[in-house]
């Protein structure tokens, strides 16, 4: 089992939002950061937005903006926002097979998988990928330098 790119992508902004840019960014600056296409992850910011992970503002100065905490923004509330609850074993294609006992004993035994990887994935918030990214060394971005002119 993997993410899909989408759900990756989306994990990807939001650590960026929260680590780079103090809870606030533009698409264009994540996507240099993160290598991830402009157009692909205004996808994912709209389903992130509709799922109350993210705001947004218009705007020469607009942006996405963290709706929550990074310590309230689990790895599942994600996932689920761009792919739906977590489903190890796919629907049965015909009502022959979903009556058979291999089926239902695989279909009982991965929905407790489902339900673990699904917990797992709550267990970890967008803080946790913080604190990790700073035990790695990774290093934040500096905030801009304003330069006025008068």
């Amino acid at each position: 089992m993997k993410l899909s790119s989408k759900a990756l992508y989306g994990v990807q902004a939001l650590f960026d939002l929260a680590f780079h840019a103090n809870g606030t960014g533009q698409i264009k600056e994540i996507c240099e950061r993160q290598a991830i296409p402009p157009r692909f992850l205004e996808q994912v910011f709209q389903d992130l937005r509709r799922a109350g992970l993210v705001t947004s503002k218009r705007g020469p100065r607009g942006g996405y903006q963290l709706a929550r905490a990074p310590k309230d923004i689990r790895l599942g509330d994600i996932t689920r926002a761009l792919e739906g609850p977590v489903r190890v074993l796919p629907a049965a294609r015909d009502a022959a097979l979903a009556g058979t006992s291999g089926y239902r004993v695989a279909e009982e035994t991965l929905n407790a998988v489902s339900l673990s990887v699904e917990e797992r994935l709550d267990a970890v918030t967008i803080a946790d990928m913080c604190a990790k990214a700073e035990a790695l060394g990774i290093t934040r971005r500096s905030p801009p330098a304003y330069v006025y002119a008068i």
